[in-house]
């Protein structure tokens, strides 16, 4: 006896039905899991791409700029160029800027700091971070910091490129947009450094010493 569309057979077992539920939840998850499969894999090239320092971390910044600043900075594998930071739409930071910061990228392999201070200020009063004032310094792998404002009492730099276009820097962690002017060098020192900063990202950052507390001064 023939059965129509959408018909129990009755004489399926329970077995076999069980099967069916089976096979039918099995090819439910399979699609699933690939659905997923791009995702992570284009996440997974993003970390790896920026690890390379193929590619730099990007991220809607707060639009509250902070202060860095150290007694000395050692660094290998140097680069600069400029860039822009966006804000998030509507951000209530933006100002008459349109949400955006003209920035100055600086990009370091591998950077060393002693007396490491960062200050933002938040109404009326300081977050305060300190770290490497005892001996041992603040290291850093891949770092970047984007700036508005930089100064330093000495700059000396190793085997210095200035007007390269910073797509095609090697020297630095990462590259900058094409046909945008840079400099790059072998190696960076600079005393009484002082950052006015919107963004800082790192591979790895290990502060020793660290001591974070509100303050009514900053760096």
């Amino acid at each position: 006896m023939a059965l129509s569309e959408g018909t129990t057979d009755p004489d399926a077992t329970p077995a076999r039905a069980t099967a069916a539920t089976d096979r039918r939840g099995g090819v439910r998850y399979r699609r699933a899991a690939l659905m997923g499969v791009p995702a992570l894999l284009a996440a997974s090239a993003l970390v790896v791409l920026t690890a390379q320092g193929a590619l730099a971390a990007q991220f809607a910044i707060s639009g509250m700029p902070f202060v860095v600043s150290a007694d000395s900075l050692e660094g290998t594998g140097f680069g600069q160029f400029g860039a822009l930071d966006n804000m998030p739409e509507g951000s209530p930071n933006a100002g008459d800027t349109g949400g955006q910061v003209l920035v100055i990228v600086t990009a370091i392999r591998e950077a060393k700091l002693t007396n490491l201070c960062q200050s933002v200020e938040l109404g009326g009063t300081y977050l305060h971070i300190t770290a490497g004032d005892k001996g041992t310094p603040v290291k850093a792998s891949g770092l970047t910091t984007d700036s508005t404002d930089i100064t330093g009492k000495i700059a000396d730099f190793d085997n210095i490129e200035i007007g390269g276009d910073a797509s095609t820097f090697e020297k630095p962690p990462v590259k900058g947009p094409l046909g945008s002017f840079g400099q790059q060098a072998d190696t960076v020192r600079l005393n009484d450094l002082r950052q006015t900063n919107y963004a800082t990202t790192a591979v790895r950052f290990t502060l020793p010493d660290l001591h974070m507390n509100f303050s009514s001064e900053g760096c």
